[in-house]
């Protein structure tokens, strides 16, 4: 780290200088600012915006919503920010919304599109999530958790620990947008057989997988990778009738959103034996549970304790994309999202452009 204690080298230079176009000072307010590492970030990041911002540790609720009163845009991570949210910010003031991550649908948009109230989101390098599901295959191909575990009681033995090679596995992609198709072009050199479903994208003529149905991915499919957002469409898309389509000991990684999963017919396919192994960094209903300190507290959540019973889950606290160069960027999007919603410029990462006002 610089003498700063800012950020690292390589991040020094990134910048140019902010170009402003007559909006007065922009001011955020965040929530679930970690302090650790996002805080030093924003503190710069508020110097070369010309902005100013406030924050809280904790997640947006109604008891705090006051906080954000006198700012023109909230800055949270995935939390409720449903309609009775999207008012209560609306009516101390708060003009715009911006979330600290790829995925918006914590976010109620037809409320925010009524109340005129402006949305933008993150985006950040693919090889990161791609990176860590494909670490998740490996740890669940090679029994890690099973073998570490035993590790720490100083069982050194083999029986039980006998592993499979991912190049003899067909993986199966859902969702080839820019994180699923990295994970294709990576996997690829492994020597894997690769196939891929993704009804929004047109199939690459030059992609190392072979696109599929959804239906045919399943049963052909050894690994199972998901890499799509989530949707009113594809709530629950894993449920039990999906599971009962897929292979015997099928490896399930969720790196995208809990809810493609319905955790309940997971439980089921692993205790039947019908789901090998599942590697899961989302989960549903995690909004408020993860990226806090819980060590000694009961959590109210049955699904959980029971997917941490099985020695063949991995269960990550939503960590898939923490990377320094991505905590970065997602700070940086954040200042820039919100000065273009309030400058009417365009900017991809815009949702709802909002109303000035």
């Amino acid at each position: 780290m610089p003498k700063s204690g800012i950020l690292p080298f390589r991040f020094q230079g990134v910048f140019h200088k902010v170009e402003k176009k007559g909006v007065e000072t922009v001011k955020i307010f965040a929530y679930c600012l970690r302090e650790f590492d996002e805080k030093p970030m924003f503190d710069r990041l508020a110097g070369e915006f010309d902005a100013q911002y406030g924050y809280s540790t904790e997640y947006p609720c109604p008891d705090n919503v006051s906080l954000a009163a006198g700012y023109d845009a909230v800055s949270c991570t995935p939390c409720n920010m449903g309609a009775d949210m999207l008012q209560r910010f609306y009516d101390v003031g708060v003009r715009y919304v911006a979330t600290r991550s790829i995925g918006f649908d914590h976010i109620d948009l037809d409320k925010a599109r009524q109340l005129g109230m402006g949305v933008c989101r993150v985006s950040y390098e693919p090889e990161t999530v791609a990176d860590y599901a494909i670490m998740l295959m490996l740890m669940c191909c090679r029994n890690m958790p099973h073998i570490m575990n035993r590790s720490l009681v100083q069982d050194y033995s083999l029986q039980g620990k006998m592993g499979r090679d991912i190049s003899d596995c067909t993986v199966g992609v859902v969702g080839a947008g820019q994180i699923g198709s990295t994970v294709i072009r990576h996997l690829s050199g492994f020597g894997c057989k690769l196939l891929a479903y993704d009804p929004c994208v047109s199939p690459m003529a030059e992609s190392p997988a072979e696109y599929v149905s959804l239906k045919e991915l399943y049963a052909r499919s050894d690994i199972i990778t998901l890499h799509t957002p989530a949707t009113a469409e594809n709530y629950h898309m894993i449920d039990s009738r999906a599971l009962q389509q897929m292979r015997d000991g099928v490896i399930l990684i969720n790196t995208a959103r809990g809810a493609l999963v319905d955790t309940d017919a997971l439980i089921q396919g692993l205790e039947s034996g019908k789901v090998g192994h599942a590697a899961l960094d989302v989960l549903e209903d995690e909004a408020g549970l993860y990226y806090a300190n819980r060590m000694g507290d009961v959590i109210a959540n049955r699904q959980m304790a029971v997917l941490r019973s099985f020695p063949n889950v991995i269960l990550s606290p939503h960590t898939a994309f923490y990377t320094e160069k991505v905590v970065w960027n997602m700070a940086y999007k954040t200042f820039r999202g919100v000065r273009d919603m309030m400058e009417q410029s365009e900017n991809p990462l815009i949702i709802l452009q909002g109303k000035r006002g």
